[in-house]
C-alpha cells in the first residue's frame, strides 16, 4: 500500500523509508549486459544506465514502454520584486500553451511516446514573497508536496517532471545558496534573460531572503524559498521512488527542488540520473552537489523538463540494448 503524509514530519520520514534497488535485478542485469554481443564496455554509458534501470524496476531484462511527464506550474510572489525579465501572467499563458500542445515539452513528449499531465498550483494565489516571510509554510508545502505525489502515474516506468514558473530562478537560486552556501553571487544567473539591473536586482533579492531565513536546510529550504510548483516537483519525485519508477532530472528548478530532498536525506536521489546540463548560472554546480553526471550537454535554459524529455531517448536507448540485444550464445558468435 502507498503510504501517506500529513506533515513535513511525516514526509520526511516516508523518504528516510524510501524503498531501493532490486539488488537481484540488478546482478542479472550486469550479467546479461557481460553476455551481449559487443566487447566489454563498447556501449560506454549505456551499459551503466541500463542495468541502474533494471535495477530499480527490479528486472534483470527491463522494458522501457510508459514514460510519463508531469509539469507543474506555480505563480511566486517575489516576482513583483521585478526579478523576472516576463510578467507573472505568463505563468497561466504558458499553462494554456501546454494544454493546447504548442511548447517545446509537448513536441518532446510526442517524440518519444511520453504521457504528458499539466498541473496548475493555484495559480491566483501567489506564494509569499520571501524577503519577508516563509515563500510556504510548512502546511502550504505540504498540499504541494501531496499535488505532487498525487500526479505521478504509478504504471509509469520513467518520470520526467517540469516546471513553470515566473520569478522561480530566484527562488531556485535562494535554495541552492542557503543549502550549499556560496552567496546570491555563485548562484544567481539570467532566468529569463534579464539585463544587468535585472540581475542586479535577483541577487539582491537573494540576499534578503537569505538573512530573512538564516541556516534553513532540507525541506525547511524548500518551504522558506519554494514555490507551489517545486514543492510538487519534489512530491513527485518522490513517489517515483515508492513506486520502483527511475527519474531524469531536469534544469536548475528541478535540481534545487531535488537538492532539497538529497540534503534531507542523502541518497534520497539514488532513483534520479541527471538528464542535461543547462547554461542557467550554478546548474552545472548544483549537480555537482548533487553527484549526478549529466547525460546531455546541449546549451539548453528553457525549462518545461524539457532536457529530460531529450534525455528520455538515451535511457530507452539503453535499455533497448541491454534487452533486446542477442548474447554470443543466443547469436551463435564466438566470444573474445
Amino acid at each position: 500500500m502507498t503510504p501517506t503524509f500529513e506533515t513535513l514530519d511525516e514526509f520526511a520520514n516516508l523518504m528516510r523509508n524510501a524503498p531501493g534497488p532490486d539488488a537481484q535485478a540488478k546482478a542479472g542485469a550486469a550479467e546479461r549486459n557481460s553476455q551481449l554481443t559487443k566487447p566489454p564496455g563498447a556501449l560506454g554509458r549505456l551499459e551503466d544506465l541500463g542495468i541502474w534501470y533494471g535495477a530499480w524496476r527490479g528486472m534483470a531484462r527491463p522494458v522501457l514502454s510508459a514514460p510519463q511527464i508531469v509539469i507543474f506550474a506555480g505563480n511566486h510572489g517575489v516576482a513583483s520584486r521585478g526579478v523576472s525579465a516576463f510578467p507573472p501572467e505568463v505563468t497561466a499563458q504558458m499553462v494554456g500553451n501546454f494544454q493546447a500542445g504548442g511548447a517545446a515539452i509537448n513536441q518532446l513528449a510526442r517524440t518519444f511516446g511520453a504521457q504528458m499531465r499539466v498541473e496548475a498550483l493555484e495559480l491566483d494565489r501567489p506564494t509569499a514573497d520571501f524577503t519577508e516571510a516563509e515563500a510556504l509554510g510548512a502546511a502550504d508545502c505540504v498540499t504541494a508536496l501531496r499535488a505532487g505525489w498525487d500526479a505521478v502515474n504509478p504504471a509509469a516506468d520513467l518520470l520526467v517532471v517540469g516546471e513553470m514558473g515566473i520569478g522561480n530562478t530566484t527562488a531556485a537560486a535562494a535554495i541552492a545558496a542557503a543549502l550549499y552556501g556560496g552567496g546570491a553571487e555563485a548562484w544567481v544567473g539570467r532566468g529569463t534573460g534579464v539585463d544587468d539591473a535585472g540581475l542586479a536586482i535577483k541577487r539582491d533579492v537573494v540576499t534578503q531572503g537569505l538573512e530573512r531565513h538564516p541556516g534553513v536546510q532540507g525541506l525547511a529550504a524548500l518551504s522558506a524559498f519554494g514555490g507551489r510548483e517545486m514543492a510538487a516537483m519534489a512530491g513527485a519525485m518522490m513517489r517515483a521512488r515508492y513506486e520502483g519508477i527511475p527519474l531524469i532530472l531536469d534544469g536548475f528548478i528541478c535540481c534545487a527542488a531535488a537538492a532539497c530532498l538529497e540534503t534531507e536525506v542523502p541518497g534520497a536521489l539514488d532513483h534520479a540520473v541527471a538528464g542535461h546540463q543547462g547554461t542557467e548560472g550554478g546548474h552545472a554546480r548544483l549537480l555537482q552537489e548533487l553527484g549526478k553526471e549529466p547525460l546531455l550537454q546541449l546549451g539548453l535554459r528553457l525549462g518545461e523538463g524539457s532536457g529530460a524529455a531529450l534525455a528520455i531517448g538515451v535511457m530507452q536507448g539503453a535499455v533497448a540494448c541491454l534487452s533486446g540485444m542477442a548474447t554470443f550464445a543466443e547469436a551463435g558468435v564466438a566470444a573474445g
